[in-house]
């Protein structure tokens, strides 16, 4: 049976995810941006908390872990063995390639750093999920604040290269904004276009544009589309590296 996924709207637009397998009770928290909407879902369902994945050291990540922890003890905290000194006190630490277990599944962690050093994402292949947090988002990526443009680009392709019916869980609900922008480099994307209307109704509505998936976002998104031809053309980088293309259309964002 694949893990259950409950989205956690916290903040003003940050998200938090449950992974529970029904088979065994096991739950997973990915990320703790506060704890009232998390202890809530929780409640609400009769779950309890196995393991607390983090998957990177920035404020609205890890602000309600002390309160979460208060109410459910016996949770495991998971992280990145490199950013362990920023991180709160964790149980195991983690690197690339290690396996990690909700009940019965076991997935893999992904370093995505970029955004920040020692930014993990957690791929779970047998319910085809991946947890990414602030690295691939909804028609965007994280703003690089620690690592290098070529980095980043590494850590997108690692996460485009998985299967393309993979949900997204990223950390935020930015997925208007990112499509202003998106629209402004792929103008002509008719995948694209079609994808913002969804998007805008959704919003109009109040209903979250998190999840995403992957196929979704390899057709859509314009940082995992710096080898396409006419994204290039648009640019006046025709034929370029398309880690240098990922470069331009991330830093035009950070000046959007």
């Amino acid at each position: 049976m694949p893990l259950q996924i409950v989205t956690v709207p916290c903040l003003s637009d940050n998200y938090a995810f449950l992974a529970h397998d029904g088979d065994t009770g096991a739950t997973a928290l990915v990320d703790i941006p506060e704890a009232g909407p998390i202890l809530a879902a929780l409640d609400m369902r009769g779950w309890r908390l196995s393991d607390i994945m983090i998957t990177h050291h920035h404020w609205d990540h890890v602000g309600g872990l002390d309160e979460v922890r208060a109410a459910h003890p016996q949770a495991r905290v998971l992280g990145a063995a490199s950013d362990a000194h920023r991180l709160p006190h964790l149980d195991v630490k983690l690197a690339e390639g290690d396996a990690v277990h909700v009940g019965g599944e076991t997935g893999r962690v992904i370093d995505v750093s970029g955004h920040t050093l020692g930014h993990i994402a957690y791929h779970f292949p047998d319910s085809a999920v991946v947890f990414t947090a602030d690295s691939l988002m909804a028609l965007g990526c994280g703003r690089v604040f620690e690592g290098t443009l070529p980095q980043m680009w590494d850590s997108l392709s690692k996460l485009a290269a998985l299967p393309p019916e993979t949900l997204v869980c990223s950390g935020h609900e930015y997925t208007e904004a990112n499509a202003r922008f998106a629209r402004t480099i792929d103008p002509g994307n008719s995948a694209l276009m079609s994808h913002i209307k969804t998007i805008t109704e959704a919003r109009a509505a109040g209903r979250a544009t998190v999840p995403s998936t992957l196929a979704q976002e390899l057709a859509t998104n314009p940082f995992l589309r710096a080898k396409d031809p006419e994204i290039q053309r648009n640019l006046g980088m025709d034929g370029a590296d398309p880690a240098a293309v990922f470069a331009e259309i991330r830093k035009r964002k950070d000046a959007f």
